[in-house]
């Protein structure tokens, strides 16, 4: 995970639309930045139907909310569509975002051994530092707790 007081990397990745997005296009707003196995799986969207309820609070701390995976910007267009979701999916293919935050690990399923992402979120001050930093977040309490991040 990356150090509380570093700067964010900079990137560039498709959304669910294809539109390119940066992190500095965020610059004086507070980001939260999530990233998670997989669109479409059981905890993958009990996470982002949570974010999408409460998205107008984010908005309302002046928060926006960013989920990042490896799947395609197709895959993300059917999770936004498929459940609604008011925020923003990038799509990281080649998994340089996902490497650059440190969060491509070894896990473990059923004794199985395997490289993933683990499901982790960061908050990003507005001008573009990690201010908080959680691994391992469990998926359905990640987005409230995430809010309260920003009281």
């Amino acid at each position: 995970m990356l150090e509380i007081g570093t700067q964010a990397p900079e990137f560039t990745l498709p959304d669910q639309n294809g539109e390119p997005k940066s992190l500095s296009d965020y610059r004086g707003k507070k980001v939260v930045l999530y990233f998670y196995p997989k669109d479409m799986t059981s905890g993958c969207t009990k996470q982002a139907c949570a974010f999408g309820e409460l998205y107008p609070q984010f908005l309302e701390k002046g928060a926006v909310v960013l989920g990042v995976s490896k799947d395609t910007v197709a895959s993300h267009k059917r999770f936004e569509e498929k459940y609604g979701l008011p925020f923003t999916l990038l799509s990281d293919t080649e998994k340089s975002v996902i490497q650059a935050y440190d969060v491509w690990k070894e896990k473990k399923l059923y004794g199985k051994v395997s490289m993933g992402v683990v499901r982790t979120t960061y908050l990003i001050d507005e001008n573009g530092v990690i201010v908080k930093a959680f691994g391992k977040v469990k998926a359905a309490d990640n987005p409230a707790q995430m809010l309260g991040e920003l009281e």
